[in-house]
């Protein structure tokens, strides 16, 4: 089956632009010129990635993603013009997985579109150590379904967080540095800082509740994942 994006843009050449791109990579497109009309969307259809610009008419792109995040994990790639960094931060809060700022080159755009959506089948290293299951601490994460437990309750985690929590995982006991996550997780050409990886830890440990203490932070070096017990002995 193909992958459905959904594209967000009040201006109508930008979102034929993106489309052009994606269709000619054998993506499904949806579009929407508003925020209302991109949640009508996506509650009528299975989508995949979500292209969603910030500044629409009527409910703008912020509250979108604010709502969408409260039910989903699709992942969701902001596009904006402004370059304010607090704005990066807000978008990553709110649960976005990427965060690209206008002018863009759309082969660039597609590239990012690309790795959210193709790289759920990645994670060969875990796959490979225990199938498709990596557990530690309680908290189990499904690689195939890209679902997670905690405690053996379901805990929903967007793209991101996933991908942060597994990298973490895989190197159980091992500092991985701010740095470190932001290639692994948002590659190379990211534009951003250290400050992106910390609102993204922020959030999993919220959702992770009591287990939140495996994500660990060491100051000046970065993170790393210890059950409990360990971190006890260490």
């Amino acid at each position: 089956m193909n992958k459905t994006v959904l594209i967000v843009e009040d201006e109508p050449i930008l979102r034929e632009i993106m489309k052009d791109y994606l269709t000619d990579e054998g993506y499904k497109v949806l579009e929407a010129g508003d925020g209302r009309e991109a949640l009508d969307l996506f509650h009528d259809h299975e989508v995949h990635l979500i292209l969603l610009d910030i500044m629409l008419p009527g409910l703008d792109g912020w509250s979108v993603c604010q709502r969408i995040r409260k039910n989903s994990t699709v992942p969701i790639i902001m596009l904006t013009a402004r370059m304010d960094e607090d704005d990066t931060l807000l978008g990553f809060e709110l649960g976005a997985d990427d965060y690209v700022t206008k002018p863009y080159s759309p082969a660039i755009l597609l590239a990012r579109a690309k790795r959210l959506l193709e790289g759920r089948q990645a994670n060969g290293q875990a796959s490979e150590q225990t199938g498709n299951l990596l557990s530690s601490g309680g908290i189990t994460l499904n690689f195939l379904s890209r679902m997670v437990t905690v405690d053996g309750a379901p805990c929903f985690l967007t793209h991101t967080e996933f991908e942060l929590l597994a990298c973490l995982m895989q190197n159980k006991g091992n500092i991985i540095t701010r740095d470190q996550l932001i290639t692994k997780i948002w590659g190379y050409d990211f534009v951003g800082d250290e400050r992106t990886v910390n609102s993204h830890i922020r959030n999993l440990r919220s959702k992770l509740g009591d287990k939140s203490a495996c994500v660990v932070t060491v100051i000046r070096s970065g993170y790393k994942f210890e059950e409990p017990q360990e971190q006890g002995l260490s």
